[in-house]
């Protein structure tokens, strides 16, 4: 009874170890990632990520260097807006959409938050990427008094 009593305790000490994402070989930035590119290692490293599944497709941030973990600001979804690409920008209130032309001041995919410069007005705003390659801006409706 002691010896299964020494058993648990000594499985309930022992510390639990998760998997960690890491580069399988330097992968340069804005590649998309593979499962050829990555690999599990058996290390809890916090902040990174644990399943293959969460980068199979991203685009890489900045340069991966292999062995290293990957952590979520890494990746992200692939840009389908490259710098200086002129786009639709909508402003949206209420019932009211705006078009007009812009010049995109980096690299976006969709949901990402892009900054961009109005060609008639030369004003810099930053909008959301739509999955249609346009930027939308503009607060909350209002509707409500």
């Amino acid at each position: 009874m002691r010896f299964l009593a020494f058993l648990i305790a000594f499985l309930l000490t022992v510390p639990a170890y998760a998997e960690t994402l890491v580069a399988a070989r330097t992968i340069r930035s804005q590649a998309i990632l593979t499962p050829a590119d990555l690999t599990l290692v058996a290390k809890t490293i916090p902040g990174a990520l644990g399943d293959v599944e969460e980068a199979v497709g991203l685009e890489t941030r900045v340069v991966l260097y292999a062995g290293r973990p990957i952590r979520p600001g890494d990746v992200g979804p692939p840009a389908i807006i490259e710098r200086n690409q002129i786009v639709t920008l909508l402003f949206r209130r209420g019932g009211l959409t705006i078009a007009a032309e812009a010049r995109s001041l980096g690299r976006a995919g969709v949901g990402d938050v892009l900054r961009v410069m109005n060609l008639t007005s030369r004003t810099t705003v930053s909008g959301t990427v739509g999955a249609d390659g346009t930027v939308t801006v503009g607060g909350p409706d209002i509707t409500n008094y």
